[in-house]
């Protein structure tokens, strides 16, 4: 039976008393809000579980001990619950051992779930059922009860065994380094200062149109975060590539193109205005470039590229996917420029190979 914690002083208690080794998930809501609610934390120390309450007891009482350097959090697929954990744990997470990219290294396949990790290693089969439950209702059903305790229980035996298997296949760094990097990620709150190489669809726009399209997907990003929305409620794909392909003539002409989006209120309204019509400055121009549909010789080198990647998978036994995804051969090729995904481990085994397929493209 898992403890319930629902006020502050035992939450205190809990984190003064944390192991070095802990097992964590949370369960959140993020239905129409930029941010996800948190809406519990599940936290599995030594024999004992606590299922702790969000809406009732203070989770940044856990944010010292869960940053300590020397704890190890224990975690499956992890990058969705940093997020959500962000803020009652700004400064991350001390050393986070993911689970699902571990197995990926311990050779048993890409992207895992939970449930089917568990039972590949344990022999447990684990209710799904509760998937998709209402997490922030109260109480919670003995079913939710029981599921959120279960996402806790195994994660102590998962890290034992992984990480026999990847110290016996040499790839401790390497998650190591990679669980850093996702810790590091969800720390960082800055918009995607590129968001416009995503929308395929402005692929071979002028670059004025282009920088018009970043200007707006910062906005629309920036503003989310600021009303705590869904990005799509204040502006859509769509729609945000044809602002910027036909900016408007003026407020009702904005009005009449943008009705329906939730979250674009009259004040919204007003900055995407200006946003869509202030004349671009000559830095504005200076952006990575959409991807254009791949010529012949482009596919070619995209072709020789992934079968190096391939290749060197092979020969080291790991996913493809995990080492290297294809949206970063494009970005490379597009950019000429080394993908920041790819720093690290990867530019060790990939960087040479890699850009040496680069260099051979031929018209």
């Amino acid at each position: 039976m898992a403890d319930w914690i629902d006020h502050d002083e035992p939450l205190r208690e809990l984190a003064a008393s944390l192991p070095p080794l802990i097992g964590l998930d949370t369960e959140f809501m993020r239905v129409d809000t930029f941010y996800p609610k948190l809406a519990l934390v599940q936290l599995a120390h030594g024999t004992q579980t606590a299922l702790i309450d969000p809406l009732a007891a203070d989770v940044a009482l856990l944010g010292d001990a869960l940053s300590a350097a020397d704890r190890v959090c224990v975690m499956h697929s992890a990058s969705e619950d940093l997020e959500a954990l962000s803020a009652p744990v700004p400064r991350g997470l001390g050393q986070l051992f993911d689970t699902q990219i571990a197995a990926a290294f311990a050779g048993l396949g890409p992207g895992l779930g939970y449930q089917k990790l568990v039972f590949e290693l344990t022999g447990v089969q684990l209710p799904k059922a509760e998937t998709r439950s209402d997490w922030l209702r109260r109480p919670l059903s003995p079913e939710q009860l029981e599921y959120a305790t279960q996402d806790v229980t195994h994660l102590a035996d998962l890290h034992r065994q992984l990480s026999e298997r990847l110290s016996s296949r040499g790839y401790e760094g390497w998650h190591r380094e990679d669980c850093r990097r996702m810790v590091e990620r969800a720390g960082r709150r800055e918009p995607d200062p590129q968001p416009q190489t995503a929308l395929r669809g402005a692929a071979g726009w002028p670059v004025e149109k282009q920088a018009l399209l970043r200007r707006a997907l910062i906005w629309r990003d920036v503003t989310a975060r600021a009303i705590d929305r869904p990005r799509s409620w204040l502006l859509d794909d769509p729609r945000a590539l044809e602002l910027a392909q036909h900016p408007p003539t003026g407020g009702e002409d904005l009005f009449q193109r943008t009705k329906g989006l939730r979250a674009l209120r009259s004040a919204q309204r007003a900055e995407l205005l200006e946003v869509l019509t202030r004349p671009l400055e000559p830095a504005e121009l200076e952006i990575e470039p959409i991807p254009a549909l791949p010529t012949p010789a482009d596919k070619r080198a995209i072709a020789a590229m992934k079968a190096f990647v391939n290749a060197t998978a092979e020969r080291l036994d790991l996913p493809e996917g995990l080492l290297c995804a294809r949206r970063h051969l494009e970005s490379l090729l597009a950019s000429g420029r080394w993908p920041a995904a790819l720093e690290g481990w990867r530019r060790e085994v990939l960087y040479a190979g890699l850009m040496e397929r680069l260099a051979d493209r031929t018209p």
